[in-house]
């Protein structure tokens, strides 16, 4: 530790920080454009020029390390006089367009012109006008106030992976774009809005639709993936307006990926507002009472086993819990399923279908083993993380499945998760790698794995690789299984699935087809086809948008998006978070708990809650992760057996991910998601056309 003095006060740095990181642990405010804490020092901006003591001249503070006794001055003379010349030759080019600049009013330029800069200017010549990139659907481009940071190129090469930015010219010709002219590929690239400090990359979808000032936030979890990144929804006279991602260090930093960022005009788009039923072979719009009634009147004398339901991906805690106990207590099956995907895994051990290694302590591992995962489009922003260890620390990573690219060095060692045995029986060359690993995983891919007939093979022989490799440990738990909806996890914690003989959703599906299911209650979107459940005598779809689904139906009730409701949701490591409502559900819509509290007491088995209070009392009294006082926090999974031995199959794994940009009916809604996989599909395209 050295010790180092700025402005009076004294604090003790590491070796290596530099003054400005001093600066701030000391709350003592430097001007910068283009450091940023997670992305290599660039010093390139000259904006935090400080005066240090000794020196000849003002030291970039973001580039100079700290030394024992040093003494730093922010404010002297000299210092502010080199702050007002930075910002004088940084608005030489700057088209000084706040009025109609997107950015305006949550500017790093404007704020730092007005608290540093100068109140005058020398320049009478004429500006530099640079023409704008089309970087896709997504990012939209003045390239013109672009001041030269390179924030957005060192994020693209450092955190994405996906080194598409870069600079062209030298002095005055110098410009930031793409290499060659091209949409952007990455998953993370909405990143890059927040990150540039000017309004020089901006969000296309978000282009001139409101100010800052006129929107209000409400903190919430995205359930785009499972990762259940922080988020700030902006919202205006009840319609959301864009969402941005919050820090938090032990989930998403400050990343938040493009699904989840620009999914949101899916919320407004052939949204369900009016509960319907059919009348010969149209749905019409109808009360609530009389849908119910209809509803009950099907559902009057029908036999127990040919009811069956089935829930989607996106609902939260209160949702499953009161859909799962009104299939099991209220119409009385066991047809329940919430695994839509076709998992075989079941909610009994919960250390066999979550992330027992909490995402931030991924900073720690030094070798990792991927089992069928594609983390890159399943969780795109956890694989940003993964690809910081490989960078930062050296972390080993192989991978058993179909290969992949996934932005850094992966070992592919196979595609049969028979490879499995070798690594078992330490025949395998990685083996070694794992043998010398402090803090080693396994990342289990639950679409290409746990959906397969030998799946609990599969897990059994992972969860013996772990264990003899001593990944699981008092202090240390390195199982981990990979899912891509959030809506999974928390339904397998709810227990919405067969308990004793009932189908599971495959099961259903052929049930149905076989005209063995007489009432069928849908809720939400599957990622089955429509088509998997035509044919039942009555279908009930309780969703939030119109779609083959509802289509399908008999009664279709609607039901709010998480951005309408609170609720609670368990992430891919387990991590019970809260989301929060920011708008109303649309014109008659409800919150989905509630239709199933109204409608078991029209059929004469009334749930038991009244109110979301006494709902979350029930949840946690069925699972302790969603107790009060375990909100927010990891609770570490029981360590038991789980798996079948057995021999698994020759058949590779597959880490493909469909349609990733459609992966729920948010998103297929969402036309700017379409647009981003209609660009998917044409890169992959293109791919395959030079391969061959």
């Amino acid at each position: 530790m050295v010790k180092v003095t700025i402005d009076g006060q004294t604090t003790e740095m590491p070796k290596g920080s530099t003054i400005i990181q001093a600066a701030k642990k000391l709350g003592i405010e430097i001007p910068h454009f283009c450091y940023h804490e997670r992305l290599s020092v660039a010093g390139n901006c000259r904006m935090c020029l400080v005066d240090l003591e000794g020196a000849p001249k003002p030291v970039a503070s973001c580039a100079w390390p700290v030394a024992d006794n040093m003494v730093v001055n922010t404010q002297s003379e000299r210092t502010q006089n080199a702050r007002k010349g930075v910002m004088e030759f940084l608005l030489i080019n700057h088209p000084l367009d706040c009025p109609i600049c997107d950015q305006g009013g949550e500017c790093d330029l404007q704020d730092i012109a007005v608290s540093y800069g100068s109140d005058r200017t020398r320049f009478h010549e004429a500006k530099r006008a640079v023409a704008d990139k089309d970087l896709g659907p997504l990012v939209e481009t003045v390239m013109t106030r672009c001041i030269h940071c390179t924030r957005c190129i060192r994020f693209a090469t450092e955190i994405a992976g996906v080194p598409e930015m870069g600079a062209t010219g030298r002095g005055e010709n110098m410009q930031v774009g793409t290499y060659v002219e091209q949409a952007l590929a990455s998953e993370l690239s909405g990143n890059m809005i927040d990150l540039c400090p000017v309004g020089a990359l901006t969000s296309k979808p978000y282009e001139f639709t409101a100010r800052p000032w006129e929107l209000k936030h409400t903190d919430s979890i995205d359930v785009m993936d499972a990762l259940g990144s922080h988020i700030r929804i902006d919202h205006r006279d009840g319609k959301v307006m864009r969402v941005v991602p919050r820090e938090c260090n032990e989930i998403n930093e400050e990343w938040l990926s493009d699904a989840g960022r620009f999914s949101y005009d899916g919320l407004a788009n052939n949204r369900l507002t009016h509960p319907m039923v059919r009348k010969g072979k149209k749905l019409t719009a109808t009360t609530w009472q009389e849908a119910f009634a209809v509803i009950a009147e099907a559902a009057k004398g029908m036999r127990k086993n040919r009811i069956a339901g089935v829930a989607g991906n996106l609902l939260c805690a209160e949702d499953l819990y009161a859909f799962d106990h009104f299939m099991k207590d209220t119409l009385g099956t066991d047809n329940v399923d919430c695994r839509t995907n076709g998992l075989t895994i079941d909610g009994k051990v919960r250390a066999a279908y979550i992330m027992n290694t909490p995402i931030a302590e991924l900073d720690k591992v030094d070798a990792v083993l991927l089992v069928g995962c594609n983390p890159r489009l399943e969780v795109p922003v956890l694989n940003a993380r993964l690809r910081k260890g490989v960078l930062k620390r050296g972390m080993k990573v192989a991978s058993i499945g179909a290969p992949v690219d996934l932005t850094y060095p992966v070992q592919t060692l196979g595609e049969s998760p028979k490879l499995l045995d070798d690594i078992l029986e330490g025949k395998h060359p990685f083996a070694d790698v794992l043998r010398e690993a402090t803090n080693g995983v396994i990342l289990v891919g639950a679409r290409a794995v746990l959906t397969r007939p030998d799946s609990q093979q599969i897990l059994d022989k992972a969860r013996e690789v772990a264990e003899m490799y001593g990944f699981v440990r008092p202090d240390w738990n390195g199982f981990n299984v990979l899912h891509q909806a959030t809506g999974r996890i928390t339904g397998l914690d709810m227990g919405v699935y067969p308990q004793k003989d009932g189908y599971h959703s495959g099961g259903i599906a052929e049930a149905v087809k076989a005209g063995k299911i007489d009432l069928l209650v849908l809720h939400g979107e599957s990622q089955r086809p429509a088509s998997d459940f035509e044919g039942a005598k009555f279908t009930v779809f309780i969703g939030t948008h119109d779609s083959p689904y509802a289509q399908l139906a008999d009664v279709v009730l609607p039901a709010a998006a998480y951005t309408e409701k609170a609720g609670l949701w368990a992430n891919v490591e387990g991590r019970v978070q809260e989301g929060h409502m920011a708008v109303r559900p649309p014109m008659e819509a409800k919150e989905d708990w509630k239709i199933y509290r109204a409608l078991s007491e029209v059929l004469g088995s009334k749930l038991p809650f009244d109110n979301q209070t006494q709902l979350r009392a029930l949840i946690a009294k069925l699972n302790k992760a969603y107790a009060p006082e375990n909100i927010g926090k990891v609770t570490r999974a029981d360590w038991k057996h789980f798996g079948m031995s057995g021999s698994v199959r020759e058949e590779g794994l597959s880490t493909s991910v469909p349609a990733y940009y459609l992966s729920n009916e948010i998103m297929r809604a969402s036309k700017v998601m379409r647009d981003c996989q209609d660009l998917a599909d044409a890169r992959a395209a293109q791919t395959m056309k030079k391969a061959s």
